[in-house]
């Protein structure tokens, strides 16, 4: 292992933006230490009913407000310095993550749109968080149209784009305000914005670019394939494209009102964004092929390096250099995971067991299948394989005898049948996955975590870091401070991980077999086309949530 002599004496940097908040770390370079942290929570949180000035939104909405964003850097950096006790001006660097797709409009230098007094009250003005499902139907087309042309990228996507992405979201704005649309002088992820309000210097990192931004080989799709979904789409590329860097670059330097923002000193390195789980990778040691991390929290995100290009289908994508350069990275994910089981806890389970503590105590006792359930965990739609988030969950096999626990851990499992769900799809294809690492909140479940050992048959190794994805932004950090000459070299040092913690049980995963069948068989009748009753469902609800809005004008009126 390389790195500079003296590292030991330097910190930097890592900040996580969540969905609900931002979480920064103090690292030494050395070792990877973590030595002071803080979190600062949102203001307006996930804005998803109605907007700050009171403006009602539709269903499947989820919107942001970028002040929040900077109060992370106010507030959570200057008091993770405090906690570490460090000197400011032995930090060389900081990075950030991002929760993704989280995109917004903004002016030529970096403004968002929904600053503008003008158009405060115009939704599409604001940022559209990662879970933002209201353009399924702008998604729909894209891979309609894609599939249609017969477009070479549209299988490096698993024959999908996801609603949660770029080109659905942009499509969204221009049919349904066009003038915020046009005014939108950038289309910008949230982890590049952050960066250029850090740095003053606009960039666009590979990761959301592959990703959510759909370039691969050096191109993003045509400019005839987004006339062809609307004769004013073809300029978007124009608003989203930038200067490109590679994960663990530099992208500038921190500026004078940066500075004064986080107290870090001016000039120190600035890497350029990612996104919280690719980042992960290298704070779990798992920038080799064939180490999937799964990063489970509200939702789960997979990634994997592989060897080789395949194309996977229902995947999110794979990129080059997506997760670490010189490897395909692949990206796959769950919607719904943790806010599944904080649902029910919260909105079903009755008074005296109304705690994950108590309910994962209950369900620990039962032998496998002992509930007779079998749950879809599609509470928040299907990302992978399925890629539509107008699906929704379901519950089959209750009865009178049915008791919170059986319901709390049939969740449990369905999320676990999920996650095998797409590492078979892996598989199939070619791409190796040999073990598993977990990091996010719900590794302190033991419950659950042997639940997923059981059903993928695979070890489990955790991560020894509470914040995996900070602490790879600090590692990437390191390197774009040339405190490491690469990612895989920085993670050997400051990434860590305990290995294999939950092995599989042979009888546990014989009897998860059985189950696992069933599960398919229901994802594929309900996911597939066997019956469509959960999208009429969805639209019979979104009509009449309509009925309920201003009676002369929709939450979103379109704009002449």
């Amino acid at each position: 292992m390389n790195r500079v002599d003296g590292a030991d004496d330097r910190y930097v940097v890592g900040v996580d933006f969540g969905t609900l908040s931002g979480r920064a770390l103090v690292v030494r370079v050395g070792d990877g230490a973590e030595l002071g942290t803080a979190v600062h929570e949102y203001g307006d949180g996930v804005i998803s009913t109605t907007l700050p000035g009171g403006r009602a939104l539709p269903p499947d909405w989820a919107l942001q407000n970028p002040e929040d964003y900077r109060d992370v850097l106010r507030y959570a950096v200057p008091a993770a310095l405090s906690a570490a006790g460090v000197d400011p001006a032995a930090v060389v660097g900081i990075g950030i993550d991002f929760t993704a797709c989280t995109v917004l409009p903004t002016d030529a230098e970096g403004t968002p749109l929904c600053e503008d007094p003008e158009l405060r009250d115009r939704p599409h003005a604001w940022v559209k968080l990662w879970k933002h499902h209201a353009a399924q139907p702008h998604a729909d087309r894209i891979n309609s149209l894609a599939h249609e042309r017969a477009e070479p990228w549209i299988g490096r996507y698993g024959g999908k784009i996801s609603a949660e992405w770029q080109f659905a979201k942009g499509l969204q704005i221009l049919e349904e305000d066009p003038e915020v649309y046009h005014r939108a002088e950038r289309f910008i992820e949230a982890a590049d914005w952050i960066v250029w309000q850090l740095s003053g210097t606009e960039t666009r990192n590979v990761c959301t670019a592959g990703y959510k931004g759909i370039l691969q080989d050096g191109q993003y799709p045509s400019e005839g394939f987004l006339t062809a979904l609307n004769p004013g789409f073809g300029d978007f590329v124009a608003k989203l494209d930038g200067p490109l860097l590679s994960l663990g670059a530099r992208a500038g330097t921190l500026t004078a009102r940066a500075a004064a923002w986080t107290g870090l000193p001016e000039g120190i390195a600035v890497a350029a964004g990612n996104v919280d789980a690719h980042v992960t990778a290298a704070s779990a040691q798992a920038v080799e092929p064939g180490r999937l991390v799964a990063i489970m929290g509200t939702s789960t995100c997979h990634v994997v390096n592989g060897a080789q290009l395949a194309e996977v289908a229902g995947m999110c994508g794979v990129v080059d250099g997506g997760i670490s350069p010189g490897a395909w990275g692949y990206e796959a994910g769950q919607s719904g995971v943790g806010d599944i089981f904080g649902w029910f806890v919260e909105h079903a389970a009755p008074a005296g067991v109304a705690s994950h503590e108590q309910l994962t105590e209950l369900a620990a006792s039962q032998p496998v299948g002992a509930h007779g359930l079998i749950a879809l965990d599609w509470w928040n739609g299907n990302r992978s394989l399925l890629v539509n988030h107008d699906l929704s969950g379901m519950i089959v096999g209750m009865t009178l005898a049915t008791r919170p626990p059986d319901i709390y851990r049939a969740l449990l499992e369905s999320t676990a049948y999920g996650t095998r769900m797409i590492i078979e799809a892996f598989v199939e294809a070619g791409v190796a996955v040999n073990d598993l690492v977990i990091a996010g909140g719900l590794t302190n479940n033991d419950l659950l975590m042997q639940i997923y050992a059981d059903v993928t048959q695979r070890p489990l190794n955790i991560i020894a870091s509470a914040q995996g994805p900070a602490l790879g932004s600090a590692i990437h950090a390191a390197v774009a401070a040339g405190e490491y000459p690469s990612i895989q070299e920085a993670s050997q040092a400051m990434g860590r991980v305990h290995e294999a913690v939950y092995r599989p049980d042979p009888d546990r995963a014989r009897a998860y077999d059985a189950l696992y069948a069933e599960y398919r068989t229901l994802h594929d009748h309900f996911g597939r086309g066997g019956n469509d009753v959960m999208l009429r469902l969805r639209a019979i609800r979104n009509a009449a949530a309509e009925t309920v809005t201003a009676p002369h004008e929709t939450a979103l009126e379109v704009v002449a």
